[in-house]
């Protein structure tokens, strides 16, 4: 290596290696300060108490060959806290090929129903034939292998008394096999995210719901929606271009189980960045419809957040231009060659083998650094896939 290094590479270096920090620490670290200190002046409490009457929902749940977890889903939403004339379970089934559409007809006399799709299309496609389908004021939209605690329902269902709220999403609590699994980094990171969701419901409206569970006003719910695209995400875009707000209920929890290993997570990062992309760019036009502070939050806690991803493999570079001046960035780019091997044996560990804990953490960073960038570039060709590939979950 050289003794030192020029000006004009020390410039070089410093910006390569600090735009991606910088991003990184605005976004989060001083994205949810700043939510915290607005949430202390504006706050709009949701409402606690229940109804009068529950208004009547219906529950819809596309599928694709689920016939694994098809059953137990359905007695889970049969057994929660809601009253029985007043709700609806609809199963979508997106042309499964195994016994899924057979498990749910074995349900009809209990009033679920079950529609088919004719070919498979993906997600979005079965929530729009669902449009034909549904009853009542409110949608609940729900995944088949997450469970719903008993008293969600309602949490999620009584926010809706307040007129101005347009959609509602629930607290996703990341469980699973911690013995077993080389994932399970992965629930750091969900129980930040519900933090932050939290802290924007405080400010007014949070700028993307859980695909898992959440819900929508029928009349928000009535839109077709491009099939390539993701609907969950676009649905608080939506309710806010409506003049609603959307919010996140800390009381309505739903279990959702890990992916089995870091590679599955992987997948299911490059696909669901990738279509937050593509569907941020469709509904560009809504972001500046809830004034500036809805504008800056969809731009700092999604845009900013993906666009880390897209500079960050960079940080080593500039570490490598500037390691022949500083000691301190010699250490560092130490630190990062060694956290890229222990975050690739983590990807090589065998499936369904617990890795040791150190390899945990570089697992899920190097996994979703690089995930995240295959996502800017599948979203910049406009890679679209609407058919869906379900993840597996526990």
């Amino acid at each position: 290596m050289l003794d030192n290094i020029t000006d004009s590479s020390r410039i070089e270096g410093e910006f390569i290696l600090l735009f991606p920090i910088v991003l990184l620490v605005f976004s989060y670290m001083v994205y949810p300060a700043i939510m915290w200190v607005v949430g202390r002046f504006r706050s709009y409490p949701l409402p606690k108490e229940d109804p009068p009457e529950w208004p009547e929902i219906t529950i819809t749940l596309p599928v694709y060959n689920e016939e694994r977890a098809i059953a137990a889903t359905i007695e889970a939403l049969l057994a929660l806290d809601y009253p029985v004339d007043r709700r609806h379970i609809l199963v979508v089934s997106d042309a499964s090929t195994d016994r899924t559409d057979e498990i749910v007809g074995g349900f009809a006399s209990r009033g679920v129903r079950l529609v088919r799709l004719p070919v498979r299309a993906g997600k979005t496609a079965a929530e729009n034939a669902a449009l034909l389908h549904v009853k009542g004021e409110i949608i609940v939209n729900t995944d088949a292998t997450i469970r719903i605690l008993p008293g969600a329902l309602k949490a999620l269902v009584r926010v809706f008394q307040d007129p101005k709220i347009g959609l509602a999403s629930g607290h996703d609590t990341s469980v699973g096999d911690a013995s077993h699994e080389g994932n399970y980094a992965e629930s750091g990171y969900v129980g930040y995210e519900m933090w932050v969701r939290s802290l924007e419901t405080r400010t007014g409206s949070i700028v993307g719901a859980s695909g898992c569970f959440y819900a929508n006003r029928r009349e928000l719910f009535d839109i077709l929606f491009p099939s390539a695209l993701s609907r969950d995400f676009a649905s608080a875009l939506i309710a806010v271009e409506r003049g609603y707000r959307a919010v996140s209920v800390d009381d309505a929890v739903c279990l959702v189980p890990r992916t089995k290993s870091l590679k599955s997570e992987y997948r299911r990062k490059i696909r669901t960045m990738t279509r937050g992309l593509e569907t941020l760019w469709y509904k560009r036009a809504a972001i500046f419809k809830g004034g500036p502070l809805f504008a800056f939050q969809v731009l700092t806690h999604k845009l900013i957040r993906w666009l880390v991803f897209l500079p960050l493999p960079l940080v080593p570079i500039g570490l490598l231009i500037l390691a022949p001046t500083y000691p301190w960035a010699r250490w560092s780019l130490y630190a990062a060659i060694l956290g890229t091997l222990l975050g690739i044996a983590a990807f090589a560990w065998p499936d369904g083998k617990r890795p040791p804990r150190i390899l945990g953490i570089p697992g899920f960073v190097v996994g979703s650094t690089v995930a995240g960038f295959i996502a800017w570039i599948k979203a910049l060709q406009g890679e679209l896939n609407p058919v869906w590939e379900p993840t597996r979950r526990n």
